[in-house]
């Protein structure tokens, strides 16, 4: 079984911000084979489905983002998953271009309040993440207001394709091929 967390703001001032991509990538997932997220356990909204013959998981607490891994370790202890192989966190990343996407096996908090928070949780920082990037704070620009801000019609664009390319690489994780995902995915744009 796989757990596949999105991290996000409940309610819907928050809805389309940088900070939810989390919930936009489980939204997209949940679309693509039909699972219905709209279960609430776990201070978390879940839907239970199948991907590539893997029974999931998706999952978005409603914890808000600093409180995140009160809701991932539930469903950890619930569920009696291994997070080095069997969880996947996807969340927002203000260091990489947006759309752009980085996967790791583990890894710091790098600053991310939410995964700050799972680790916390979890005791450890071992568990494999999809990082969506949603663009650089401009400079002077309080980071709450930037990360909790919306995406121009330009940068939508991008966070679309961002958003296919998590949910590919979060197949590729869920069928064994992390290593395959990051190679895939985790080198820099080129410009065209």
């Amino acid at each position: 079984m796989f757990i596949i967390v999105g991290l996000g703001n409940p309610g819907k001032e928050y809805e389309g911000t940088r900070h939810n991509v989390g919930f936009e990538v489980i939204d997209r997932i949940a679309e693509k084979y039909n699972i219905a997220v709209d279960g609430k356990k776990h201070r978390a909204l879940i839907g239970k489905g199948m991907i590539g013959g893997q029974k999931v998981i998706l999952a978005k607490p409603q914890t808000y983002m600093n409180l995140s891994g009160e809701s991932v370790r539930s469903l950890l202890d619930y569920y009696k998953v291994d997070e080095t192989e069997e969880l996947l966190v996807i969340y927002d990343d203000i260091s990489l271009e947006n759309g752009q996407i980085r996967i790791r096996a583990k890894g710091s908090a790098g600053g991310h309040n939410g995964i700050k928070n799972i680790i916390a949780h979890l005791n450890g920082q071992v568990f494999p993440r999809i990082k969506v990037g949603v663009g650089e704070k401009p400079p002077r620009y309080d980071l709450a207001d930037y990360v909790l801000g919306h995406f121009s019609k330009a940068e939508q664009e991008l966070m679309e394709e961002g958003y296919d390319h998590a949910l590919h690489a979060a197949e590729q994780i869920i069928d064994g091929e992390i290593t395959a995902a990051m190679n895939e995915y985790n080198r820099t744009k080129k410009e065209v």
